[in-house]
């Protein structure tokens, strides 16, 4: 049953009821662009890694060609060495209850957030220091290329030991000096924020935001009835918005496709205690076929509306990619070919078989995510001539993590504007670590490329190893070497928006999770009188 307030937002004034003053439209905005966080709104814990932490500011940001640019740090230096960052803080920044931020909260942060155990990875961080008030050092075990991405995603908390510091509670009562500051928070249903008056960047056009927890449905509807200034929409919802509202795109590495379990079934089981592997798709040569089958173009024409590109790899089009790993055209000849020499042979059900062994395989997605539906859907069929029967199954994610995750091949998602996704995707080291390597992928050439990355001397020499990994002439997790994934699509993120909000250059979005369009958020503009 609906509560009170969630039928209201469903109603045409859905959004505005709760407000505290709903009277002029250029002072609030209201949002439904889903990612309420599960673990509040804590940096230690994960939140802001995906996108904009909103409520915290950060040492340094991106512009929208995704080059680096100063937020709360002025300078900073990497020691010849590479295991020392020194960073210079400015010295106008206050959190939201007026109180300075001083280099101490940058330390505690990143010393935190190193024990944490959330989803900033800062196992090479050896300890964060302070040396006087603006200026900290940050310490690290090894070399690591990809350390300085934490400086862009990880949001500065107040440290424990002052006033009104970081404590259990932080994500539900977040601190920090970022433009806005919290209100009201009732999960599941909506977030209410202001502006913090304390904020050091220029002050947001919008006193008020408002952002509402709603499904699919629930948001079109309210989009259409004028409950909303802006909602994210699947892409094959996009041509179906009111006058009043037009279809904006932001370009991402959001990204879709079916990761396969590259280990045989031999009754092993993970931590969590979730089988591992699968007979059928731990064969190279099904993983292979696969790949030449799907009609990529296609996929983002029907499951996609247009609204997005073919995929080949976890990041195309970013320098640490490669840029000619692809396939030109679907090759059903080609896939057959392979099969048939790798000993998959057809029979009377119409499928292929192995020593017994029928290629048919689940393929699992999230149920209630129709874009992962759709595509499990229609690349099953695009398989299907092959002999090769993947079967869409949907599942909860709490289902899909206890049941399937490593036995399944499973439609997942990506997208990062840091290499160091690759690290965790593909290092044998993260084989069953959450969702990254969920399929036990182990190649010890890759492992070499991917730490040699790590500890290359600057990012240009990273990416010569970040992209051998993928294919170094011999070897590779990509489709040319071990096709350990059938990467699909990169989505493009579609927004309902209002006519009269200009949200200037939304830049390229990393996956979905989070509030990535709120990157440029003091950029927006109310145009109408």
């Amino acid at each position: 049953m609906l509560s009170p307030l969630r039928t209201l937002i469903l109603g045409a004034a859905a959004g505005c009821l709760m407000i505290a003053n709903p009277a002029s439209a250029k002072e609030q905005l209201v949002l439904a662009i889903g990612g309420e966080p599960e673990q509040g709104f804590d940096p230690l814990l994960g939140w802001g890694q995906y996108g904009n932490p909103l409520f915290q500011s950060t040492l340094l940001s991106r512009r929208a060609d995704l080059d680096l640019e100063p937020e709360l740090a002025t300078a900073w230096t990497l020691s010849d060495d590479q295991l020392t960052w020194t960073i210079t803080l400015r010295d106008d920044a206050r959190f939201s209850d007026g109180s300075a931020l001083t280099a101490n909260d940058v330390a505690y942060t990143f010393n935190a957030a190193a024990q944490a155990g959330g989803r900033a990875d800062l196992s090479a961080l050896k300890e964060a220091t302070a040396l006087d008030d603006h200026r900290v050092a940050l310490t690290l075990h090894q070399p690591r290329i990809t350390f300085v991405d934490q400086l862009v995603t990880l949001g500065i908390v107040p440290a424990a030991s002052r006033e009104n510091g970081h404590g259990e509670d932080y994500g539900r009562h977040p601190l920090g000096s970022g433009p806005y500051q919290l209100v009201e928070w009732q999960e599941g249903e909506q977030l209410i924020v202001k502006r913090n008056p304390y904020f050091y960047g220029q002050t947001p056009d919008f006193e008020r935001l408002v952002f509402l927890f709603t499904g699919e449905d629930a948001t079109l509807n309210a989009a259409r009835t004028g409950g909303v200034d802006l909602a994210a929409l699947p892409p094959a919802l996009a041509n179906a918005l009111p006058s009043h509202m037009r279809a904006v795109t932001m370009q991402s590495v959001d990204n879709r496709g079916i990761m396969f379990p590259m280990q045989p079934a031999q009754g092993e089981r993970a931590p969590s205690g979730a089988l591992i592997g699968n007979d059928v798709t731990a064969d190279i040569a099904i993983r292979r076929a696969i790949n030449l089958a799907l009609d990529r173009p296609t996929l983002v024409d029907v499951v996609l509306n247009g609204f997005g590109r073919p995929a080949f790899g976890p990041a195309d089009g970013l320098p640490w990619s490669r840029r000619d790993e692809d396939i030109q055209a679907p090759d059903l000849e080609q896939a057959n070919a392979l099969l048939d020499a790798a000993g998959w042979q057809r029979q009377g059900d119409g499928l292929r078989h192995k020593q017994g062994q029928p290629a048919r395989f689940r393929l699992t997605y999230p149920a209630g995510d129709s874009t992962r539906q759709l595509l499990a859907e229609v690349s099953a069929e695009m398989v299907r001539p092959l002999g090769i029967e993947m079967q869409p199954t949907g599942r909860h994610w709490d289902d899909i993590q206890r049941l399937a995750l490593h036995q399944d091949a499973v439609v997942m998602g990506f997208g990062s504007h840091s290499p160091q996704e690759i690290y965790y995707l593909y290092h044998s080291q993260h084989a069953g670590n959450g969702f990254y390597n969920s399929g036990y992928y182990a190649n010890p050439a890759v492992d070499h490329h991917l730490e040699a990355a790590q500890a290359a001397a600057n990012t240009h020499a990273a990416n010569r190893h970040w992209q051998a990994a993928q294919w170094d002439g011999e070897t590779g997790y990509g489709v040319r070497g071990d096709a350990s994934w059938a990467w699909m699509v990169n989505l493009a993120h579609v927004y309902a928006v209002d006519t009269c909000l200009d949200v200037g250059d939304l830049g390229v979005a990393p996956h979905g999770h989070g509030w990535p369009v709120t990157a440029n958020l003091l950029e927006w503009r109310w145009t109408c009188d």
